[in-house]
């Protein structure tokens, strides 16, 4: 069994109260997976969905350098609007005494500067990576930025080979407050992303995960991140399943149930009055909102594989030089040896 989390936890950290340890991404690559898997252990704080910036603080990342504005554009979180130290402090401030502190912020990995930024604030901070096989991240990528309204392009082709207009300002969706976040082919800069890290972090500071593992051995790989957090690793640990990859199947109709939840103009706020006025809250759990998701979303339908072929060539490099990075042979684990 490992040792103690506050044998090993700073003075600093323990009066700042900052995060120990942080999960910087990638997006579908099972991070949504591993926060929920980590949080249910006793030895271990991270804030749920429901404090305001729930999963994702993006805190060390609001370096947004295209900043959308106007009310189609308003975020709760993730960069939006700034957040003062004492407000993201606030996040933690239910931990108990002796466990540890996390969070998991995929934009950490793709920012330019949040790797320094962790590093300023807490010099012993405990890093997690995750990365998976570049196309398939990308088509998971684009379906979950259609899911959170963020991508208006539908066709995974047309999207990608929207980068180079995006990078200038241009094709961005309304309510895409954060442009980079769209610029697919910027999030394959593996070594460049992990060498970020590394320049500021000790190498025993820095876990990589293969997002393979983690769907082939849900539990092992569990278990290997509790003693790197030097957390009990002998407790059980339940497998889950977290923010599956679905297409959004009637765009208008997702767009107007947003409208009706946020309130946005005076139509929708009169309607959003009527829903709760007239249903219980088990009522909208159990009927309204599976009935909602099932007219909006639905499954995935299989990739166009000429075009993941096109783009397993385009960023064959990459994975060769993660893997000679990580002295792990990704070329064979994701299937690029066959790619000519």
């Amino acid at each position: 069994m490992s040792t103690s989390a506050e044998q090993h936890r700073s003075p600093e950290a323990a009066r700042t109260g900052m995060p120990d340890f942080f999960i910087v991404g990638h997006a579908k690559c099972g991070t949504t997976a591993l926060y929920e898997m980590l949080r249910r252990h006793p030895q271990i704080f991270m804030p749920d969905f429901k404090s305001g910036a729930g999963k994702e603080p993006w805190y060390f990342s609001r370096d947004n350098p295209q900043p959308q504005t106007g009310p189609e554009r308003s975020v709760a979180f993730t960069g939006r609007y700034p957040m003062t130290p004492e407000e993201y402090l606030q996040l933690f401030a239910d931990a108990s005494p002796g466990q540890r502190i996390g969070e998991a912020s995929t934009s950490y990995l793709w920012s330019p500067t949040a790797a320094e930024r962790i590093a300023a604030a807490r010099p012993d901070a405990r890093i997690i990576a995750i990365f998976r096989e570049p196309a398939s991240f990308l088509y998971s990528l684009h379906l979950q930025l259609q899911k959170a309204g963020k991508e208006t392009e539908r066709d995974f082709r047309k999207a990608v080979s929207l980068d180079d207009d995006r990078r200038q300002g241009r094709n961005i969706p309304p309510r895409a407050y954060w442009p980079a976040a769209l610029i697919y082919s910027d999030r394959i800069r593996y070594v460049e992303q992990l060498r970020r890290y590394e320049q500021v972090f000790g190498e025993e500071q820095i876990l990589v995960l293969i997002y393979d593992d983690f769907q082939a051995d849900n539990e092992g790989t569990v278990r290997r991140v509790l003693r790197f957090l030097d957390v009990d690793d002998t407790l059980p640990v339940e497998r889950l399943q977290a923010n599956p990859s679905i297409v959004v199947r009637r765009p208008r109709v997702m767009s107007l149930t947003k409208h009706v939840t946020r309130g946005t103009d005076p139509l929708a706020v009169a309607a959003r009055r009527a829903i709760l006025a007239t249903t219980s809250a088990s009522a909208r759990r159990r009927f309204l909102y599976p009935l909602r998701n099932r007219m909006v979303y639905g499954e995935p339908l299989p990739p166009d594989e000429a075009f993941m072929l096109e783009l397993r060539r385009r960023f064959k490099s990459e994975v060769i030089a993660l893997g000679e990075h990580l002295d792990r042979d990704l070329v064979a684990l994701w299937g690029y040896d066959r790619i000519g």
